[in-house]
């Protein structure tokens, strides 16, 4: 929701301007999202020589799923290809596949970690996932946080297949904040009205009043010095942001000035 400000009151010498902002200053949007992925590791042993003694050799293979919002696996689609970097001892340690489930079979004696490149684009790939390949279980599962950093508009859509976005959560916010409005114990509005008929003595008064008694999450933009209020200077608060200890004390002020009631 774009944040509206009123038109700033520019009062005599010195130029003290404040802006007040009725309107919720909207929470930051994350241009990420997050998806589950799963690893399946399945291993058996083999009839074949191992260079090792003690060590028989096996036959492994890992695939990826994607979870949706479920836990439900799906194919891993929204990866264009999937790169495993196996142990530099193998003949060929960097491998590549394109489709789902993107399996990668081997076989070999050790147990080692297996790093993970899952690409979203040609260039584009998410943080690593780091895969222990052991013989401990014949199968066995593993589940990842991976991290899509802004996705594309397609890419978004194939998400979308296995649960929301964090940027789908517009409509019930704003629904949400409709809802506060009509049941808030103030109205910002009126308070946004009489703070613009402040004259300049009034105006500093009034920034002297929210510095002393702001909250942490109160927000407010200022060029004007704490100590020296009379400098001229730029002051902008977020009303919806104040406490309700100085709300009210900011509205009793503009109550014995006649300006609201």
């Amino acid at each position: 929701m774009a944040r509206r400000s009123a038109t700033p009151v520019t009062p005599r010498c010195p130029a003290t301007r404040i802006k007040i902002n009725t309107r919720p200053r909207p929470s930051p949007k994350s241009n990420s999202s997050q998806r589950k992925v799963k690893v399946v590791t399945e291993q058996h042993v083999i009839d074949k020589p191992s260079p090792v003694e003690d060590f028989p050799m096996r036959a492994w293979s890992l695939r990826i799923f994607l979870l949706d919002e479920d836990g439900n696996e799906r194919p891993a689609d929204v990866f264009t290809k999937v790169v495993y970097n196996l142990h530099p001892t193998f003949e060929n340690p960097v491998q590549t596949f394109f489709k789902p489930p993107f399996i990668c079979a081997n076989e070999g004696w050790g147990e080692f970690e297996i790093s993970i490149d899952c690409y979203t684009t040609e260039k584009t790939k998410a943080a690593p996932i780091i895969q222990d390949l052991n013989f401990l279980q014949p199968k066995y599962e593993a589940t990842h946080t991976v991290v899509f950093k802004n996705p594309s508009q397609a890419l978004q859509e194939r998400l979308r297949e296995t649960g929301p976005l964090p940027t789908d959560e517009d409509r019930p916010k704003k629904k949400g904040i409709a809802t506060k409005k009509s049941t808030q114990k103030f109205d910002y509005e009126k308070i946004a009205e009489a703070l613009e008929k402040l004259e300049e003595e009034d105006l500093l008064r009034v920034i002297q009043l929210i510095n002393e008694n702001k909250g942490p999450d109160t927000y407010i933009r200022s060029d004007m010095e704490v100590d020296d209020l009379t400098e001229a200077g730029e002051f902008s608060i977020d009303l919806y942001t104040m406490p309700d200890t100085l709300t009210t004390k900011l509205m009793e002020h503009l109550g014995k000035k006649g300006l609201v009631t």
